[in-house]
């Protein structure tokens, strides 16, 4: 039986979380950071957790996750 592959983008952009949750970049800060306001900065630090509608799309796309 062949191996399944993995989506590379989604390797890229995405992790899964012990409880399965998948987990993805904060977006809006590559560029453009002189017109957004401090608390925008603030609140888009870190990380967070998909939808449950998108989790459905990028799960299958990443077979060998946990």
């Amino acid at each position: 039986m062949p191996k399944m592959k993995t989506k590379s983008s989604c390797k890229k952009r995405f992790k899964i979380s012990g409880t399965g949750k998948v987990i993805r970049a904060q977006a809006g800060k590559q560029h453009g950071m002189i017109k957004r306001t401090n608390k925008f900065i603030r609140d888009a630090r870190g990380t967070t957790t998909l939808s449950k509608a998108d989790e459905k799309i990028i799960k299958p796309m990443m077979p060998y996750s946990r």
